[in-house]
């Protein structure tokens, strides 16, 4: 088990969200941080993996939510205009 699994499970245990997140869960998280961090500014990825936490935690299927929603941010992401990577 590599650390981010260990550390995945270890978060998942402690906020009693058994079930709530498997492997495509985490890829996919991790794919819109990245998206985010790169196309927009790297302090922007955690915050954007909060609310993307948030919104999909609202909807009837959270996890179904979840991908739709990444899509959504990904492609904004990818839309905004280059800055300071920086933040």
């Amino acid at each position: 088990m590599s650390t981010l699994e260990e550390w995945t499970a270890a978060v998942v245990a402690e906020l009693d969200l058994a079930g709530a997140v498997d492997g495509g869960t985490r890829d996919l998280v991790l794919d819109l941080a990245r998206d985010v961090a790169h196309g927009v500014a790297r302090p922007a990825a955690p915050l954007t993996a909060f609310l993307l936490g948030l919104a999909a935690g609202r909807a009837d299927d959270p996890a179904g939510a979840a991908r739709a929603l990444a899509d959504r941010v990904s492609a904004l992401a990818a839309a905004w205009p280059a800055g300071d990577p920086a933040g």
